[in-house]
């Protein structure tokens, strides 16, 4: 059964030396010294290792089940929940006055990571019901605040997000459950929703679903999209449940992974909803939750993806196949083990500089997420926005691509289930579909994000590259392994940009034909910034006489390794960018 350890010394790194959280004056992190955010992460780790994990094949195999109306999770699901809600886990960044430790955004991040890594499907529970809080945090009243969240912190309720339908994923403009005003200011809201994560369950006596519908006078299209609070139970004023609402699991849907998650068709007749938010502006209320849950998303891509790479490493250590072709390695045994070949040298090499890179961009996001919430920064609420599409989609891409690497170094025994490493391939799949489909990140990328404010903050981050090399021109350990490849990187990055600029008016398909590769080309540069980062981070350790020089030397071998192999796939992207849509638009319909 495969294994999972946190990789907090990694998490140190990034948080401490690299970011150096504790120094910044965003409100909430001076708290975020070494020995307590050390000391949060070793206690998840130990949750994650000793609950978690044990259950993530177990919940694989076993998955959900609908009987009678009820959900029945995996067993052993139920004492893990408990073991998280005892552990006030879910309110970790969350508000005091529900009943959370209002830790920074970035904490929950780290945190999320562990418990991600250790069984995603389970995360998803409280994953959901953390998004769901965050929307009435954004844009209920005080009655429904106080009404919902302190339960849902607490994780004794769960929260859902009810968008897609049957006939409507993307184009959420062509939804049809609708709402219908009550004299008591209620809706009934009547539709079907399907694709719904953690949509029922045994886990929780009640779960809040946050459902898009439409109401009467809105307009066609998603105009008129409003959002409502549908409790599975009624509240009643004194905080007890009340009635059954009229909201029931039609189906559990049948998927390719993540199969201790029941992922739920949700039947509406009728059910008693409350308007979220202002009527008509569920779209935009949907909205402001995104960067967070997208960026959720993007963790979860490289985080199955850490698990993966732990036992593919473990495995390639152990497992002996062959004489290394210089002469054996391993002379009393009959065999080398795999990792003296060069090919699985590569294939892991590939994984950690991917992993390692995506963990500092996803920390680096949640900086940006705190700076923009907690201290009101206009250009940080930004940044993170632009790069929003970037963390989602490139890091669940390569997290997929790496966890399929992993099961590679398995050979015949990855594509057995008894090994777990089907699971790791299956679960991150999942990744690169919800919260937006990685094309879809792309075309936000493109179309959206980039002209978003004037081009701005494209602009600022490519000033913010700029200053960096400016700062760091006179480190000549930096510069030819680090600064130079990250120079070219970023140029092609704005050259791209220009591309699109130059031709996008005239003929949109030139921008969209190359969105996909500039979501990329986009990734590929922000983790080369990353490693630069660290590398700098690491020699700084090193001068300073570090006792744990090993631990810095292999973060700049593996950096480099990311600079030098990885990187230079910026030219390629631009160069299917710069070939433009003619090719991509040739073929009518009937001719594929």
């Amino acid at each position: 059964m495969p294994s999972y350890a946190a990789p907090i010394r990694d998490m140190q790194f990034v948080l401490d030396e690299v970011l150096e959280v504790s120094k910044s004056d965003v409100p909430g992190y001076g708290v975020l010294e070494p020995d307590f955010t050390s000391a949060i992460l070793d206690e998840a780790g130990k949750i994650a290792r000793d609950v978690l994990a044990p259950l993530n094949a177990a919940g694989d195999r076993e998955g959900c089940r609908l009987e009678n109306g009820v959900v029945y999770t995996p067993t052993g699901f139920g004492d893990a929940f408990q073991a998280i809600k005892d552990g006030g886990w879910n309110g970790l960044d969350l508000p005091e006055e529900y009943g959370g430790q209002n830790l920074p955004y970035i904490m929950g991040t780290a945190v999320g990571e562990i418990f991600v890594s250790a069984n995603m499907a389970f995360n998803m529970y409280q994953g959901l019901t953390h998004g769901a809080i965050s929307a009435i945090l954004a844009h209920g009243t005080e009655a429904q605040k106080a009404t919902y969240l302190p339960k849902m912190v607490a994780l004794d309720w769960t929260g859902t997000m009810n968008l897609t339908e049957p006939h409507c994923g993307t184009d959420l403009g062509l939804l049809r459950t609708k709402a219908e005003p009550q004299a008591d200011g209620s809706y009934r809201i009547t539709g079907q929703k399907i694709f719904i994560s953690a949509g029922d369950h045994d886990l929780a006596e009640n779960v809040i679903h946050l459902v898009l519908a439409k109401a009467p006078g809105g307009g066609e299209g998603t105009k008129g999209i409003s959002l409502f609070i549908v409790p599975k139970f009624m509240v009643n004023a004194d905080g007890t449940l009340g009635a059954r609402n009229a909201v029931s699991v039609g189906k559990i849907e049948e998927k390719m992974g993540i199969h201790g998650n029941a992922t739920c068709v949700m039947n509406y007749d009728g059910a008693t909803g409350y308007l979220l938010g202002e009527l008509h502006k569920g779209m935009r209320n949907m909205f402001t939750m995104m960067n967070e849950a997208r960026l959720g998303v993007g963790l979860q891509g490289y985080a199955v993806a850490e698990a993966a790479y732990q036992n593919a490493l473990a495995y390639a250590k152990d497992r002996l196949q062959g004489r290394a072709v210089t002469g054996a390695e391993n002379p009393s045994g009959p065999a080398d083990p795999l990792i003296v070949h060069p090919d699985i040298r590569r294939n892991l090499m590939d994984q950690k500089s991917f992993l390692e890179g995506a963990r500092a961009f996803t920390f680096w996001g949640a900086s940006l997420i705190d700076r923009a919430h907690r201290a009101g920064d206009a250009a940080a609420e930004g940044m993170v926005s632009l790069l929003t599409p970037v963390i989602k989609g490139f890091l669940t891409d390569k997290g997929f691509e790496t966890a399929v690497n992993a099961q590679q170094v398995y050979g015949g025994h990855g594509y057995i289930e008894e090994q777990g490493m089907s699971q790791f391939a299956r679960d991150a799949r999942i990744t690169m579909i919800y919260e937006g489909a990685n094309g879809v990140q792309a075309l936000d990328l493109v179309g959206r994000k980039l002209a978003q404010d004037g081009g701005k903050h494209v602009m600022a981050f490519f000033e913010m590259v700029k200053g960096f090399l400016k700062e760091n021109e006179g480190e000549e350990r930096l510069k030819t392994e680090f600064l130079d490849p990250l120079k070219a990187a970023s140029k092609d990055l704005q050259a791209a940009g220009m591309f699109f600029m130059q031709n996008g008016m005239k003929n949109p398909n030139a921008a969209l034909a190359g969105s996909y590769d500039f979501m990329h080309l986009f990734g590929l540069t922000c983790l080369g910034l990353m490693w630069a980062r660290m590398a700098k981070a690491a020699l700084a350790a090193l001068d300073s006489g570090s006792s744990d020089a090993a631990f810095y030397e292999t973060k700049l071998a593996t950096g480099r390794y990311y600079m030098a192999r990885h990187l230079p796939m910026t030219a390629t992207h631009l160069a299917r960018i710069q070939s433009g849509a003619d090719l991509v638009m040739a073929l009518p319909p009937e001719a594929f």
